[in-house]
């Protein structure tokens, strides 16, 4: 499985390579710096991810992912600055604009080379200020009054591996424990690593399950990452974990149920929610990392669902590319018939610590009544 995705891996860094050296190298010894970045993220998929995940990693490996995943970032501002010098002079070029197509020729290199460095500065900085807090106020003409200001933090896409670690998931679970959540929802892709590597990492968010009924559905990278192991690790933290399954929150005198749904990536079984079962429920919440598992909630009669999974993009271009895969639940508020949708942009980031065009967030969801009269629209 792992040698197809290598090959396009390596078949999409030598064209890129190519194409990027043909229009901004100058030389033998200019074409072989830009080769470095290209080489440093090809190394990652190809030497590290074909090991033994349990492998000690040493500080050596952790600052090759972080070179690698830096330029992976580097590489991408890269090469839409050089498409958008290229389509730049060939529309000067059609329309005769003599004078702007040579400076553009003269100053158009180090104008690309400074930007994609500027824009990987920004996005990094931008990742590293950490994840703001996104309220969004969610409402429904027939919620039950006890249900009224009801607050649910979601935590979705943290990703705590190689780039994020104890210092940071101790800021996340301050921010979220601070906004005193009725429930709090880990949408998946938590982990980037094994249990034995990052379980310590991860332990300042059984403080939020203390004092909220906290809930937990796998993400692919979970399962990337030992779907079982970290079941059991969760569970352990105080953690629900849902797995096709549901489960019942009280406040006051209204009830809650809970749908949590496998990711498609999880092994042991294919991803199924059903309310058949359930006990009364006055608020139905599902629980699914993935946004397009959506049409299975709507069917199933939920209320509201919340996923990750899209980052957003996380940073540009891709910010473009995941509206042409995840159209409409990308992130934000959305319709699924008539279940509302809310796709997290993530709490942490994949890969590149960076994030550009896009900002990670802890979301603060409130379910407000709205009279019949009032405009239910869902403000964010």
């Amino acid at each position: 499985m792992l040698r197809p995705f290598l090959l396009v891996v390596t078949a999409l860094l030598v064209v890129g390579y190519a194409y990027v050296a043909a229009r901004l190298g100058t030389g033998p010894w200019s074409r072989g710096a830009l080769a470095l970045p290209f080489l440093l993220v090809w190394v990652v998929p190809v030497v590290y991810w074909t090991r033994n995940g349990t492998q000690t990693e040493t500080r050596f490996d952790r600052t090759m992912h972080q070179a690698s995943y830096l330029s992976m970032a580097w590489i991408s501002f890269l090469f839409v600055g050089t498409l958008a010098r290229d389509a730049t002079l060939l529309a000067t070029s059609m329309l005769h604009l003599g004078a702007l197509h040579d400076a553009i020729i003269h100053d158009g290199m180090p104008l690309v080379l400074a930007g994609s460095i500027l824009a990987m500065a920004v996005g990094a900085a931008t990742a590293l200020r950490g994840p703001r807090i996104r309220e969004v106020t969610v409402c429904f003409p027939d919620l039950h009054p006890d249900l009224d200001g009801f607050r649910i933090v979601q935590i979705s896409d943290l990703h705590v591996g190689r780039t994020i670690g104890h210092p940071y998931v101790e800021r996340v679970a301050a921010c979220a424990k601070a906004l005193a959540p009725d429930l709090v929802a880990f949408t998946g892709d938590m982990v980037d690593a094994p249990v034995a590597r990052i379980a310590t990492d991860l332990a300042p968010l059984a403080d939020l399950a203390a004092t909220s009924p906290t809930f937990f559905v796998l993400g692919n990278h979970d399962c990337y990452a030992g779907a079982h192991a970290w079941i059991a690790q969760f569970r352990r933290m105080g953690v629900h974990v849902l797995l096709n399954e549901h489960d019942a929150v009280r406040k006051g005198s209204a009830t809650i149920v809970v749908g949590g749904v496998v990711d498609p990536a999880y092994r042991d079984a294919a991803p199924e929610i059903s309310l058949d079962g359930t006990p009364h429920a006055d608020f139905r919440l599902l629980l699914a990392h993935n946004p397009k598992l959506a049409p299975l909630g709507a069917r199933a009669g939920f209320d509201l669902q919340l996923s990750g999974h899209t980052h957003a993009g996380q940073f540009f271009p891709w910010t473009i590319a995941v509206r042409l895969v995840h159209a409409p639940h990308v992130a934000g508020l959305s319709r699924e018939e008539r279940m509302w949708v809310y796709v997290s942009a993530g709490t942490g980031t994949w890969g590149p610590p960076v994030r550009f065009g896009t900002t990670p967030e802890i979301t603060r969801i409130t379910l407000v009544r709205a009279a019949p009269s009032t405009d239910t629209r869902a403000m964010q």
